[in-house]
């Protein structure tokens, strides 16, 4: 005998998985085809789910995971930041500076790991749990880039003074992570960033990246 199941709950964990096995996001017309529902369906169940935290729409329209099913399981967050901490601890130690694992949560950029060189005199305090909006700071413009998909981009971001007057920014977006948006970088005290930073914090972010898949 059959057990008996809903409907809309069932529409509900395709649309997420859909959306886990894209690093893109779907529109509502292309889960409107995936799912084979109308339109006014996804809609209703994305209105749903964005209430919960579990998906989320950008700008453009198309629809993500949220961070909310990473709250789920109380220790899905700490198994995050365990897979990327030797990364992170690696590049901390090798730049002297801060390094950091940030992922997406709306339209903010939320840091969920945080490492601190142990070997400087003075580094940047950057604490996980810290936010600030995704076009402010190299975490968040590293983020936007790969989402953008930008020819010219060198695969990372550098800034300096958008978050704390005198400290500079270096951040790398992670790629190829299903159902995640997020970058890896250090913020220093200093006016500019060396030459080799860049391509050190794309090094960090590949590393991330497969620990999490």
């Amino acid at each position: 005998m059959t057990a008996e199941t809903s409907q809309t709950l069932d529409r509900g964990l395709r649309v997420l998985k859909l959306l886990a096995d894209t690093d893109h996001g779907l529109t509502v017309t292309e889960l409107s085809t995936k799912l084979g529902v109308n339109r006014t369906v996804v809609y209703r169940l994305l209105a749903t789910l964005e209430q919960h935290a579990l998906v989320r729409r950008d700008i453009g329209g198309r629809a993500r995971v949220g961070l909310g099913v990473l709250r789920l399981g109380r220790q899905v967050h700490p198994l995050v930041r365990e897979a990327a901490l030797p990364a992170l601890r690696s590049l901390a130690e090798d730049i002297g500076a801060t390094a950091h694992l940030t992922l997406v949560d709306g339209a903010e950029a939320l840091a969920v790991a945080v490492v601190e060189p142990t070997w400087t005199d003075y580094h940047v305090a950057y604490r996980a749990g810290f936010r600030h909006a995704l076009d402010r700071g190299a975490a968040g413009r590293a983020i936007l880039a790969a989402r953008r998909g930008e020819a010219d981009n060198p695969g990372y971001a550098l800034t300096h003074g958008e978050l704390e007057a005198g400290a500079s920014g270096a951040a790398a977006p992670l790629l190829g992570v299903s159902g995640i948006e997020g970058s890896v970088g250090v913020v220093m005290l200093t006016d500019s960033v060396p030459q080799r930073i860049g391509a050190r914090v794309m090094e960090a972010a590949k590393e991330v990246a497969e620990a999490l898949r």
